[in-house]
């Protein structure tokens, strides 16, 4: 339900004509999964996955309908869909259809848990149930609370970036040789490639690790430490010289001297006595105050932000976060990526069930080659 979409979504703010092929009637589940609503009664978490798109409804179930998703196949570049396994096949969209009749065609399929048992291809992958069988939960949450998930679908939106990476490397291949390929990514591999540390200690000890609340297990101080009146200020210091800077500025630069804090894996060690010393010094101001500070003597650390004032935060800094996209319509967080020659697409709103049906349903009835006008 995300993954698919916002791979396609970074395609189009690269430049890519997008086709989002729904089916009639409720369109991809997203559009129902609310509150919140936009005022126009769109969901917004369907908004936040779809803009740049034209939108196509198609019953993949009538002949015609399903011979037109696979005349739009034969004319893609790339084709990106997250069927259960074995599903596409029963409409003629299956790897080995599209790339008969498309040999140039890079066709990326997104699943759960991958293909290669019949386990694997029965199970069906939502974000929140791979948090819990991929381990990030385990090492998610307080130390004495219960697993919790993140608060976005994280597995999804890295699961969508590996997509992304996948198939332009395979059309950078296909634009050398005129081949295409199949490209296959799945929730689960996705996450635990992301585990990295917690991964790699885990199989460098064979010990699971646990959740450590905001601590990090192998960097001190690198978590969420109490300033005056209890409010959280986020702290990273990575190398003893910015530990060294870190407790000059707060008035202690003898901390970096004690044996118990002089190193990083003294630290870690002596956590919880660090914690204590810190936080008694910190008391003196708050989170606002010292991030000022530390960022004039280059300590990474700032407040723990609202999505409020994160966006606030990224308009100071000239990101320009949000982006109008039309009347009545959800603004847009501006796509992340910067590039000099060919900037991104500017935003366009997200597409009604089926809004382009008419127009794409004439293009698939002419030329090939025909070009289709600009997505406005």
């Amino acid at each position: 339900m995300l993954a698919g979409p916002l791979a396609a979504v970074t395609l189009a703010d690269l430049g890519a004509d997008v086709v989002k092929v729904e089916r009639p009637g409720g369109g991809d589940d997203t559009r129902a999964w609310g509150p919140p609503f936009a005022k126009d009664g769109t969901a917004t978490y369907f908004d936040a996955a779809n803009r740049n798109k034209r939108g196509l409804a198609l019953d993949l179930a009538d002949p015609d309908d399903a011979a037109a998703a696979r005349e739009l196949a034969r004319r893609a570049d790339i084709l990106i869909e997250n069927f259960r396994p074995g599903a596409a096949a029963k409409y003629g969209l299956d790897p080995g259809a599209t790339l008969a009749a498309n040999p140039g065609l890079v066709h990326c399929s997104i699943t759960g848990f991958g293909t290669a048992t019949e386990e694997a291809r029965r199970l069906p992958g939502y974000d929140f149930v791979v948090q819990a069988a991929g381990g990030l939960m385990s090492v998610t949450g307080e130390a004495d609370g219960p697993p919790l998930k993140a608060g976005v679908a994280l597995v999804d939106v890295l699961t969508a970036k590996d997509a992304t990476t996948g198939i332009l490397a395979a059309l950078r291949h296909r634009d050398r040789t005129g081949q295409g390929q199949h490209v296959e990514v799945n929730l689960l591999s996705s996450l635990l490639g992301s585990l990295v540390n917690q991964l790699s200690g885990r199989l460098a000890t064979g010990r699971d690790p646990v959740p450590m609340g905001n601590r990090h297990p192998s960097i001190a101080p690198y978590e969420t430490l109490a300033c005056r009146d209890g409010q959280p200020l986020a702290v990273a210091v990575g190398n003893d010289r910015q530990f060294r800077a870190f407790v000059g500025v707060l008035g202690a630069p003898e901390l970096a001297d004690d044996e118990r804090f002089a190193r990083n894996q003294d630290r870690v060690r002596n956590r919880d006595e660090l914690v204590k010393e810190l936080e008694a010094l910190l008391a003196a101001d708050t989170p606002r105050g010292w991030s000022e500070r530390l960022a004039a003597a280059s300590v990474p650390g700032g407040p723990v932000n609202t999505l409020s004032e994160a966006v606030k935060l990224a308009e100071r800094l000239g990101l320009d976060p949000v982006v109008p996209v039309g009347e009545g319509r959800v603004p847009q967080v501006r796509g992340p990526l910067r590039l000099s020659v060919t900037p991104v697409a500017e935003p366009v709103a997200p597409p009604r069930l089926d809004e382009h049906g008419a127009l794409l349903r004439a293009w698939l009835s002419g030329p090939a080659h025909s070009p289709l006008p600009p997505l406005v």
